[in-house]
C-alpha cells in the first residue's frame, strides 16, 4: 500500500478521487503539512497500491483499506480523515463502519447515493475500461474534473491529469465505478457520529452540490461549505479556498 507522509502535528489522512490520484493534493498538502502530519493514501489500483484480490469490491471494502492504512501509519483516534470524489464516498463508508477509529470527517465532493442516470454513466465507464483500457475513457474523464473556466486558464491541466490517469489499473478503476454505482449510504449516514464537514464544488458536474447538501443534511450536526465556481477537485482547482475551509473546521 502506498502511504505518503509529510509534516508534523495532528494527523490528517487524505484520500483521492476516482479521476485523479494522491498527486491531486500536491498543492494543498504542503500548506496543510505546515501544522499537521499529512498522510496521503493511494486507493487500490492507484499509485503503487495493488488492486484488491476480491473480484467485486464494495465501497466498504475500500473503506477497510483506509482502516488498514490507519493501523499501518500508527494513527490514533485524534486523526482527521478527508476524502475527495471516490475518496469522499470511501470515508463516509469508513465513518459508518469504523467511525470509532478516527476523529473528524471531511467529505469533499461526495454524497450518499447517485441518481439512476449517473449510475448508468458508471456502468458505461466500467464497460469501456474493461474492453478498451484506461485510454477508452481518459479524455472524457479528465475533462469532468475541472470547470471550463479553469481549463481555459490552465491549458496544461488536461495533459497533466491524463498522464496520471492512464497509469491507473483498469480493472481496479472499473470495479471502483461499479462500487460507486451500486452503493447507497443514505440510511446509514444518519448513524455517523464523527464531527463532519461537507465541502461542495458549486460547479461540480460529476457530484453536483445538491448531492453534498443532501449528505450534510443526513449526518447529524454536519457543517456544509460550497466553493463557488469550483469543479470536482477543489485541492487542484481552488487549493487556497479548500485549505481555508479545512483549517477553519479543524481549528
Amino acid at each position: 500500500m502506498q502511504i505518503d507522509i509529510e509534516g508534523d502535528g495532528p494527523p490528517l489522512v487524505l484520500v483521492h478521487s476516482l479521476l485523479t490520484d494522491s498527486t491531486a493534493f500536491d498543492l494543498a498538502a504542503p500548506i496543510l503539512a505546515q501544522h499537521r502530519r499529512v498522510v496521503r493514501v493511494s486507493l487500490p489500483g492507484f499509485g503503487t497500491t495493488p488492486p484488491l484480490k476480491s473480484g467485486e469490491p464494495t465501497i466498504f471494502d475500500l473503506a477497510d483499506v483506509i482502516a488498514d492504512a490507519l493501523d499501518r501509519a500508527d494513527l490514533g483516534t485524534d486523526s482527521a480523515v478527508l476524502g475527495n470524489g471516490l475518496g469522499a464516498f470511501v470515508v463516509v463508508a469508513l465513518a459508518i463502519a469504523h467511525g470509532d477509529r478516527f476523529g473528524d470527517l471531511i467529505v469533499a465532493n461526495g454524497g450518499a447515493a447517485f441518481s439512476e442516470d449517473r449510475q448508468g454513466a458508471f456502468t458505461t465507464m466500467s464497460e469501456l475500461v474493461s474492453t478498451g483500457g484506461m485510454e477508452a475513457v481518459v479524455d472524457v474523464a479528465v475533462k469532468r474534473i475541472f470547470t471550463e473556466d479553469y481549463l481555459r486558464s490552465h491549458p496544461d491541466a488536461i495533459s497533466e491529469r491524463r498522464s496520471v490517469l492512464v497509469k491507473t489499473d483498469p480493472t481496479a478503476f472499473a470495479s471502483a465505478c461499479r462500487a460507486l454505482r451500486d452503493m447507497d449510504l443514505r440510511e446509514q449516514a444518519a448513524g455517523i457520529t464523527n464531527r463532519t464537514l461537507v465541502i461542495a464544488g458549486g460547479a461540480d458536474a460529476t457530484t453536483p452540490p445538491e448531492m453534498s447538501r443532501d449528505l450534510a443534511d443526513r449526518i447529524p450536526g454536519a457543517e456544509f461549505v460550497e466553493l463557488e465556481g469550483c469543479g470536482h477537485c477543489p485541492p487542484l482547482e481552488q487549493p487556497d479556498a479548500f485549505v481555508e475551509a479545512v483549517e477553519r473546521f479543524l481549528g
